[in-house]
């Protein structure tokens, strides 16, 4: 019943939007301007929850400049294997519909360690982060990932 409510309000506000939404003039300079970053739906979740997060944590001027800065970094140091996962993935695909199993096997080693050093990377980003905030800051962040680490396991996500 939950589970519907949730999708019957985002429904709303995917019609509400939808709603106010403008469209961009149709002029020569917005055809030359290059087109806004599309992100997953997973990415804009995420994002969403740091923005709340850093809300909620009531960060200072100094330390959004920092945590900005870390997690830019941290982006940008992982960019190289992001591309050889997007290329990994392409392989698999081909792997597959010549039923290489030799091959998937490979793939499937290859994104496993491409996998760890993101992962790796992201969570040194959070550990840097965690140090930038005062003992206050960091038992707010605390009691907030129990919440959600309670949510997941309750939800089974």
């Amino acid at each position: 019943m939950k589970k519907n409510w949730i999708k019957i309000a985002a429904a709303g506000a995917l019609a509400a939007g939808m709603v106010f939404a403008q469209t961009t003039p149709a002029n020569s300079q917005a055809k030359t301007q290059p087109p806004a970053q599309t992100h997953s739906r997973f990415a804009r979740r995420g994002m969403m929850m740091r923005h709340r997060m850093m809300q909620q944590l009531n960060l200072t001027e100094a330390q959004q400049h920092q945590a900005k800065t870390i997690f830019q970094q941290a982006r940008q140091s992982v960019q190289p294997e992001v591309q050889q996962l997007k290329e990994n993935r392409a392989a698999m695909r081909t792997a597959v519909k010549t039923d290489d199993a030799a091959k998937i096997q490979q793939l499937s080693a290859r994104a496993g360690r491409l996998r760890g050093e993101i992962m790796a990377a992201r969570a040194s980003a959070r550990a840097k982060f965690y140090q930038t905030l005062t003992p206050a800051q960091r038992a707010k962040a605390d009691q907030m990932a129990a919440r959600v680490h309670s949510w997941r396991h309750a939800t089974g996500a």
